[in-house]
């Protein structure tokens, strides 16, 4: 099929971050002690010391999700936590979970590719089982505070928009096919700078039927609402091959 990723997609990027050991911890700000110290039992962190705290409150998480989930979905405390470590280039997106049980790694490392993160190790966790979905806003917000930059505003919002798709798709057709489709799909777009309503429908349509996978017309319009705002972002396409392949050794 179509879907596979050439080498020609894999010219990395040379900027190279300004410090490669910068680590940040993001908690949520509404973590009691004990949940505190289990998250960061679960994060491997018996001593933060040489990582960078910020807080990631409710008010933040509100200000990315109100628009994609309702506002009991979303509750009233910030409790996901995560870490994020700046890496050399050709490391990619790598995500870890524990005590998440909506948002799988995968999901994660699509949408904070869409976010134009890169080059980053991300561990989330929570105090006990949690969607995990406000743990994306504490990624990009460290991210921002590790990097110096501000992510585009249409950026975080394509990102949101992605996790929560995906999420939904998943419950139809399974995680693993949800989110090889949307990366497949996202790819193409990128790859081949695809705008109009017709080219995308066209690639979404490829990308199922390569992957063998039925989307229900309910999903079709979502992944399409998606891709219209993905194909109005700059994507950096090099991040996309270490989706899929890892670097060849030096």
């Amino acid at each position: 099929g179509s879907g596979l990723v050439g080498s020609e997609m894999c010219i990395r990027d040379s900027v190279k971050a300004d410090s490669v050991d910068q680590k940040y911890l993001a908690l949520g700000a509404d973590l009691t002690a004990s949940q505190k110290k289990k998250v960061l039992e679960l994060l491997d962190l018996d001593d933060n010391s040489d990582y960078k705290v910020i807080t990631v409150t409710n008010k933040d998480e509100h200000e990315y999700l109100d628009s994609y989930l309702s506002s009991r979905v979303i509750g009233t405390r910030a409790l996901s936590s995560v870490t994020v470590e700046q890496k050399d280039d050709g490391n990619g997106v790598n995500v870890t979970t524990q005590n998440i049980s909506y948002c799988t790694s995968g999901m994660y490392r699509n949408a904070l590719i869409t976010a134009g993160i890169k080059n980053a190790d991300v561990k989330v966790a929570g105090p006990f089982k949690i969607s995990g979905t406000a743990a994306l806003v504490g990624v990009m917000k460290a991210y921002e505070e590790m990097t110096g930059k501000k992510i585009p505003e249409k950026s975080k919002d394509a990102a949101t928009d992605e996790l929560i798709t995906t999420g939904e798709v998943a419950e139809n057709i399974g995680s693993d096919d949800a989110e090889k489709l949307i990366a497949d799909v996202k790819q193409k777009v990128a790859k081949d700078n695809l705008s109009s309503p017709s080219e995308i429908k066209q690639a979404i349509e490829e990308s199922a039927k390569d992957l063998n996978i039925n989307l229900s017309d309910a999903d079709r319009a979502k992944i399409q609402s998606l891709m219209d705002k993905i194909s109005g972002l700059d994507l950096n396409v090099s991040q996309f091959c270490l989706l899929y392949t890892s670097p060849s050794p030096r």
